[in-house]
């Protein structure tokens, strides 16, 4: 490392100011603080010292969702041998599943930091980190399937509307990962949504074997065959059809143990969004009208992308309410709406999506009415009265 350090600081020279390529100073300075921790310090008012910076952060992120990739990989192996008929080891299963999610992965990264780039260079800002954690997560929430055209314009777009428009990173209100699926959904619905779209080869036909269906335990819910799901410790481990990274909610629980060890999600949230989604599936089992409404309510939280968008999108510190007291209500309405779409709208069985996208939009409001609560209690204790 002190190799690499002392050939970084030799050519650091032409990137700053007066140098060569003054121009690319952005692309540098985002390439030295990935590799290493910056140097900089504040010299004036209050401050923090700390051994973490952005990136850091966002890089624990990343590690957090590699249980979740790791078995996805695996899983896309699974779920396309098993439709084919064919007999093969883990090996074969992992590789078959890497080989179909890499250039998905390679493709978001590449998309979406490029648009990164070329608004730092425009702006003459650093770039921004945030893109480290969408970056992944975009192949994670999408069907292994999906052309990777759609992912790079899905990226592409995510970035500039979903980011850029509101200055960047930390300025925007909605999540990108999630504009991007979003997009994806109503752009390309037959890409995003039916039985052939989850398993690697159902759309191109590959020898499937008679009477194979690739339809998710949410499909086949909403359609009222509760018979045809798969048992809860199937869906516990994720050995099911569904989206690259969202089936486990085992992996997706270790990568929750990982943020809440590492401190950088929410546990407020994580856990009132579980809280929220079983209150709701209570509600319903209680007034069960239809097969849907019968599911067991802690089954709902095994199903879709329900953990995986508790533990990975609605932590986000951008789009995600700031007040302690603001994340318990957010993380509840989240899980109870979702729940709620997924069983009484079947146009959106996964309702996980739209439940965080409408709570981005309404985070902020949560966390006024909170603060203007605390005021007002403030000043009752002081006994100021509310009109002095």
């Amino acid at each position: 490392m002190k190799l690499l350090r002392k050939q970084v600081d030799k050519i650091k020279p032409h990137f700053q100011k007066g140098g060569r390529f003054e121009m690319l100073h952005s692309t540098f300075d985002a390439f030295e603080t990935f590799l290493f921790v910056p140097d900089k310090v504040t010299d004036r008012g209050a401050h923090i010292r700390d051994s973490i910076d952005m990136k850091r952060t966002m890089i624990i992120v990343v590690i957090a969702m590699v249980p979740a990739l790791l078995f996805g990989m695996w899983n896309i192996g699974y779920q396309h041998f098993i439709a084919t008929g064919t007999e093969a080891g883990f090996w074969d299963m992992f590789l078959h599943g890497f080989i179909k999610v890499l250039p998905i992965i390679v493709v978001s990264y590449v998309s979406g930091l490029a648009v990164e780039f070329i608004f730092a260079q425009i702006r003459g800002h650093e770039v921004n980190e945030g893109f480290l954690v969408s970056g992944m997560l975009i192949p994670l929430i999408v069907p292994v399937d999906v052309p990777l055209w759609m992912v790079s314009i899905a990226t592409i777009f995510a970035v500039i509307i979903g980011k850029e428009v509101f200055g960047g990173t930390g300025m925007n209100i909605l999540n990108p990962a999630l504009t991007a699926r979003a997009f994806l959904f109503f752009a390309y619905p037959t890409y995003m949504s039916g039985d052939f779209v989850w398993i690697s080869g159902l759309l191109k036909g590959e020898g499937i074997v008679d009477g194979f269906s690739g339809a998710t335990p949410l499909a086949s819910a909403s359609l009222g065959n509760i018979e045809a799901m798969p048992s809860s410790l199937e869906m516990f481990l994720g050995t099911i059809p569904g989206s690259v990274g969202e089936t486990s909610t085992l992996a997706v629980l270790i990568g929750a143990g990982i943020l809440w060890f590492t401190g950088i999600g929410s546990i407020r949230i994580m856990s009132s969004v579980f809280l929220g989604g079983l209150t709701m599936g209570l509600i319903l089992n209680a007034f069960a009208v239809n097969p849907f409404m019968e599911v067991p309510a802690w089954e709902h939280l095994l199903l879709g992308g329900f953990a995986f968008g508790a533990v990975f999108m609605a932590t986000d510190p951008v789009t995600a309410t700031q007040t302690n007291q603001g994340k318990y209500i957010y993380g509840f309405l989240i899980g109870f709406l979702a729940i709620l779409i997924r069983v009484l709208n079947p146009a959106y069985p996964e309702g996980m999506m739209l439940a965080i996208l409408f709570m981005n939009v309404f985070a902020p409001l949560i966390d006024h009415n909170v603060m203007q609560a605390n005021i007002k209690r403030r000043l009752k204790r002081a006994g100021t009265g509310s009109n002095q």
